[in-house]
């Protein structure tokens, strides 16, 4: 049957402007907000639900070059919730593809796809937040050879403190020196850490060096777990034995053994309601960024009343989150103070895929290293 026609004149000046409103307000350009941070204040702390599986999405396109980062020439662009967005095409040079980016900042904010838009150029922080594809550094299927053993020159021994690891006859990988530094410090009863904390500790190293010996910071970090020249120095570790991965390892896990002790009963006090196992996965998260950024700047995330509030929220509404939600949205609504940044968020995602690559191998996955909760 054909389609009635309207003959209502103000009906159809009516339908007219409903009609098109949308569009006409979908093409006006909005106006920039002038400060990133202001939009991020402004973010309901509910919007945190699947942030952390969503970093981990584009973070996997990073470091798998794969989905839109199958073509490393390009920026991405995701929300304060991490989703992703959009992305663009780099230009020929830093200030063309700075250019790209804002034109698509403002695009998306006209489509309504982000809460407001805020230009970025090199020294400044832009919204929606971009991530550039093009990060060789992290080359996660080299790295896992290396800490595997596949080569004879990844492989190790030697003598570092009261530990005697392998032999020249019998060289092992940086895996078997991983778990028998852990264990025989555990054995000793100087290390109190998640169960599961071990192959995270593999995947710190994977991201942190890519199992490199002589890997280097310009900040001064070195060595395998990338530690600054101070760390060591509290660790015992001579200046001679900096680059001593036996000495590395053992250092790390002092360092985070001191962290678990520090955080450890912040976590339970700040969040009496978890289960077990999901406040000991957030236990394990927020060491991890504590590894990365310094325990104290964590523990204020849970006790400084300009900062703790997304931690009490989350206390409160906890069965709402993951623990990864949890981890990640108490920094994300943080970001721009006490020097949190996105780089934490980064780091946390790309070790959990770290882990996850590396129990991922045939040679491991089916092992109490990676079965254990």
């Amino acid at each position: 049957m054909a389609a009635r026609s309207i003959r209502n004149p103000m009906l159809k000046v009516l339908l007219f402007v409903l009609c098109t409103l949308p569009t006409v307000a979908r093409s006006e350009a909005p106006a920039p907000v002038e400060d990133w941070q202001a939009i991020i204040r402004s973010a309901p702390y509910w919007s945190s639900q699947g942030v952390f599986n969503n970093i981990l999405d584009i973070r996997r396109w990073v470091l798998e070059e794969s989905a839109y980062c199958s073509d490393s020439d390009r920026h991405l662009l995701f929300d304060h919730r991490g989703r992703f967005i959009g992305y663009i095409s780099d230009g020929e040079t830093s200030e063309e593809t700075q250019n790209k980016l804002n034109q698509q900042r403002e695009k998306l904010a006209r489509q309504g796809r982000a809460t407001g838009w805020t230009p970025g150029d090199a020294s400044t922080t832009g919204y929606p937040f971009a991530l550039g594809c093009n990060q060789p550094h992290a080359r996660l299927d080299e790295a896992l050879d290396r800490y595997l053993g596949k080569a004879p020159s990844d492989r190790l021994w030697g003598r570092w403190d009261d530990l005697d690891f392998a032999s020249q006859a019998k060289p092992g990988n940086l895996h078997e020196a991983l778990t028998y530094v852990y264990d025989t410090r555990r054995q000793q009863q100087r290390l109190s850490l998640p169960r599961e904390l071990p192959r995270y500790l593999a995947g710190m190293l994977l991201i942190e060096s890519g199992g490199q010996t002589r890997a280097h910071s310009a900040a001064g970090a070195r060595g395998i777990m990338q530690l600054m020249p101070g760390v060591l120095v509290d660790c015992g570790v001579a200046e001679r034995n900096h680059w001593h991965r036996l000495a590395q390892l053992d250092c790390a896990m002092k360092l985070m053994n001191r962290n678990a002790r520090l955080l450890e009963p912040v976590i339970n006090d700040h969040f009496p309601e978890l289960p077990e196992a999901k406040r000991q996965k957030l236990f394990t998260l927020l060491l991890i960024q504590a590894y990365h950024g310094g325990a104290a700047r964590i523990d204020r995330l849970m006790t400084d009343e300009e900062l703790n509030g997304p931690a009490r929220y989350f206390a409160e509404h906890h069965e709402r989150f993951s623990a990864g939600d949890i981890a990640f949205g108490m920094v994300f609504h943080n970001l721009g103070r006490d020097r949190l940044g996105l780089a934490s968020l980064y780091y946390v995602a790309d070790v959990e895929l770290a882990t996850r690559a590396l129990c991922g191998d045939s040679s491991l996955k089916d092992t109490a290293f990676c079965q254990s909760p």
